[in-house]
């Protein structure tokens, strides 16, 4: 290796002598002429495909040979976890360089931080909510702190972009350009997406820049997968089946929820399997212990949530296994990209369906991935709360700004345009900002919603569910749902966390703390989540391709044949290869459209005439009126086509909004519509034929 491809050489000394290569990466030698040339660029590449070095090492070069001043480049993750494992990786290449790399989110503590402040690294990895209290915070200088900035990296960018956390980044981008005077290049890592050219544009923001992006070398050096699917039907059965197979071997199984994590790792440790937990509600310092005793362990089961997803190092694996179906094939991908990095190691992934619907989605999830297929990664849209909590911070950050002047911070950025002028009357109309000799600052409604702890309700996209913290003396486990402490129990009140069972000794409501003590068994786990939505469009369809016939080319046991066959003998009357279906079963009368949760609260919506008012959605049939006629459908179908309604969102729903009080309930509700929304799936199957039960 040299550094004729511009690499400092320092830098080239260390790669070659210190980690041992004698070559880059394919990816990483193409992500160097962009990024050295000031590009903004996408990179992708699997898990463990050296994103984070194609970025760093040509960045680090810049910082050196052009003499950038602290912090000059941010490192930003969605995961704390995943920082707290980059940061010795980074540490070592700008410490190469004599360059320092530091470490601020929320778990570091006020010390680590006063000294940060004192002397600013060269390298900073946050979180977007770190970077949000920096810039409101009275005790950070923005000028000294952010005017030296030239780099942004955004890993698992794809993570960011699909929600709220997103828009909140860009938006937090804008406002650190404006402090540095210049434009800030930003490079995004990712794994493998549907649309690379649009999430690099969104990325980008309002900038201008050249961008690029860089993808893997996908030829003879690609890894086949071993997929296989076995339906278990409960989560004693796969708990079973776990403890019977690869024994000897590392194995991460990943759930879809915490309770199911916590259920699914006391079973397994009933059975004598040695299981480390990972999940959201657990402490910071139960996950890191799990994480390093499970890197250090070869026979052993770790369970998790999608915390393991991102790239967290946990040492070598030796299988994945999915319990029913993650939410994507990007997530999947994700997972599967865990195994097979040792030598002669093939990726693998095995599916275990706990229940029919579980086994089915993991199907049509299997099939969509033979078929190359992957999720566009869509921003969602109209973030007008997000627009409302950026002006608030802004002038928490700036004290006051100029009435018309605020739009200047942000260039114009998405939803920050002409349209938001609306919301700044509203905030101002309401009491969240005032208004004086035309400037706005923070007002007393702001204060009294958001001024607890310093504004710390400000620096989140998200609503995060309210939590007691359970502590064990001193030691904090986690935290569990607060209604599993207030619910009617008879005998003691038994809480499941960490994979053991904990007998409640005394519950401080006012400091929503819950004291325990260990207990034999019997512990329940619960937590209340945000509503989201269901199968989309494209896995609802390839569900319908199975039960049509069409086989995902994986690996079925013959559990899972035997009831995959059961499925679709059940299914002869509701899928048709020609269309829809509308059936009639006594007084319940459904369509069939197997379009997905959105596309079906749209057609639900827009057939409000024949649609069975109250019905929950679902994510494959609508229920209808139970006196349905052909010559009803057929009117409605009419006028169906042409025009489309949003579906209008539920109480439960726009409390779930963070920020959506801020906004006139006309705009918070515009803004769930549109997000609960379809339209082209809804469109396709109404244009698609409707065949008819003769029972209607």
């Amino acid at each position: 290796m040299t550094a004729r491809g511009g690499l400092h050489p320092s830098l080239v000394h260390h790669i070659v002598n210190s980690l041992g290569w004698s070559e880059l990466r394919p990816s990483q030698s193409a992500a160097m002429e962009p990024l050295l040339q000031g590009s903004d660029a996408l990179l992708l590449a699997p898990t463990a495909g050296g994103k984070t070095e194609a970025a760093v090492f040509p960045l680090l070069s810049r910082m050196t040979a052009e003499g950038w001043t602290a912090p000059s480049v941010i490192y930003v993750a969605p995961l704390k976890a995943l920082l707290n494992n980059l940061l010795p990786r980074l540490e070592t290449y700008t410490g190469w360089l004599g360059r320092r790399a530091g470490l601020w989110h929320g778990d570091i503590t006020s010390r680590r931080r006063a000294r940060l402040l004192h002397e600013p690294p060269d390298l900073l990895l946050t979180t977007p909510e770190s970077l949000e209290s920096m810039l409101v915070s009275t005790k950070v200088d923005h000028v000294r702190w952010f005017g030296g900035l030239h780099a942004v990296v955004v890993d698992e960018v794809h993570a960011f972009a699909g929600d709220d956390r997103g828009w909140h980044l860009l938006a937090v981008l804008e406002r650190l350009a404006r402090i540095a005077g210049r434009p800030v290049q930003r490079v995004g890592l990712s794994a493998t997406v549907g649309n690379p050219d649009e999430l690099l544009r969104w990325l980008q923001g309002t900038g201008r820049r050249p961008g690029r992006v860089v993808a893997p070398d996908t030829g003879s050096g690609r890894q086949e997968a071993q997929v296989g699917l076995d339906h278990v039907g409960s989560v004693a059965n796969a708990a079973k089946v776990i403890a019977a197979l690869h024994q000897g071997e590392k194995r991460l199984v990943f759930c879809d929820s915490r309770r199911l994590v916590e259920e699914l790792g006391a079973a397994l440790r009933a059975r004598g399997v040695t299981t480390f937990l990972s999940h959201a509600s657990l402490s910071a310092d139960e996950r890191r212990r799990a994480e390093q005793a499970f890197a250090e362990t070869r026979d052993c089961v770790i369970v998790s949530t999608s915390t393991l997803e991102l790239g967290i190092d946990v040492g070598d694996l030796d299988r994945v296994i999915q319990i029913n179906a993650p939410s994507s094939v990007a997530a999947f991908l994700q997972r599967l990209g865990r195994t097979g990095r040792r030598p002669g190691g093939t990726r693998n992934c095995l599916f275990l369906g706990l229940n029919e619907a579980g086994t089915l989605a993991a199907t049509g999830l299997a099939l969509l991935w033979s078929r190359g297929w992957v999720e566009p990664v869509q921003p969602p849209p109209d973030p007008r709360h997000i627009v409302a909590q950026q002006i608030l911070a802004l002038c928490l950050q700036e004290h006051q700004v100029g009435a018309r002047l605020w739009a200047e911070w942000w260039r114009g950025l998405g939803p920050f345009g002409t349209s938001a002028e609306s919301i700044v009357r509203h905030l101002v109309e309401q009491g969240y900002l005032d208004s004086d000799g035309g400037m706005l600052f923070i007002g007393p409604e702001a204060e009294r919603r958001y001024g607890h702890r310093h504004f710390m309700e400000l620096t989140t996209s998200f609503t995060a569910m309210p939590e007691f913290t359970v502590l064990c003396g001193r030691e904090e486990i986690g935290r569990t749902d607060p209604a599993l402490l207030s619910e009617r129990v008879d005998g003691p009140r038994l809480l499941l966390l960490a994979g053991r069972s904990w007998r409640v000794t005394w519950t401080d409501w006012k400091r929503r703390r819950c004291h325990v003590e260990p207990a034999d068994g019997g512990g329940k786990a619960r937590w209340t989540s945000p509503v989201t939505g269901g199968a989309s469009f494209t896995l609802a369809q390839a569900v319908r391709s199975v039960l049509l016939g069409e086989d995902p080319p994986v690996r079925l046991t013959q559990r899972a044949e035997a009831l995959l066959t059961t499925l679709r003998e059940q299914a002869v009357d509701i899928v048709h290869p020609g269309g829809s279906v509308i059936t009639r079963v006594g007084n319940d009368v459904r369509w069939w459209t197997w379009a997905g949760h959105r596309a079906n609260a749209t057609l639900a919506a827009t057939l409000d005439d024949v649609a069975d008012a109250g019905q929950r959605v679902e994510d494959f049939s609508i229920r209808l009126r139970s006196d349905l006629t052909p010559r009803m459908w057929k009117a409605a179908l009419t006028s169906a086509l042409e025009r489309l309604r949003l579906p209008a969102p539920s109480e439960e729903a726009l409390r779930g909004l963070k920020y959506s009080d801020a906004l006139p309930r006309h705009l918070a509700e515009a803004t769930l519509s549109a997000r609960l929304a379809d339209l082209p799936g809804a469109t396709r199957i109404l244009k698609n034929p409707t065949h008819i039960s003769p029972a209607l």
